[in-house]
């Protein structure tokens, strides 16, 4: 993949940026001034997955994650954002599907099992649950998931698992 030039390198520094900062609005001005090539560009997928996450447009986030999926398959984040805006639009069983399919492909990347974890749980199967986040665990390490896991709302039926992880 070609790296993005001048311009477009300045506009999406400048939406991380604006991002960064809380303003979504900013980020999207400067998104749009992207070329057509360099919005088709993984790193530009990347930001725009984030922008349209802050402003919870998870129809959006979906478009641009399957597009980053198509992109760049070997990107771990493309699929982890797929999942995430599945679960995000209620299709939370589809988003587990999703990323089961490529666990085996990733498996250096705590935050795949992590969310398996916490799409299981709200599936209702917590057997599967607590075994995604020893696994999680195993691969990111005890005091970050747990911490991570304590956190999360979508865990909470296993508050109890967590806190003797």
């Amino acid at each position: 993949m070609e790296d993005l030039g001048f311009p477009d390198r300045h506009h999406l520094a400048a939406a991380e940026g604006w991002l960064g900062l809380g303003d979504a609005g900013e980020a999207g001005r400067e998104m749009d001034r992207l070329s057509p090539a360099g919005s088709a560009h993984p790193e530009a997928l990347e930001v725009a997955w984030r922008l349209h996450s802050a402003r919870g447009a998870w129809k959006k986030a979906l478009r641009a994650s399957r597009q980053l999926v198509e992109a760049a398959p070997e990107r771990a984040s493309g699929w982890i954002h797929q999942s995430y805006s599945l679960h995000e639009l209620r299709r939370t069983e589809e988003a587990f599907e999703t990323l089961r399919a490529v666990v085996l492909k990733f498996p250096e990347e705590s935050v795949i099992p992590y969310n398996l974890a916490c799409y299981a749980c709200q599936l209702g199967e917590l057997d599967a649950a607590r075994r995604w986040l020893d696994e999680a665990v195993r691969v990111g390490g005890r005091t970050m998931i747990r911490r991570m896991a304590l956190e999360d709302p979508d865990l909470l039926p296993l508050k109890g698992f967590i806190q003797g992880l």
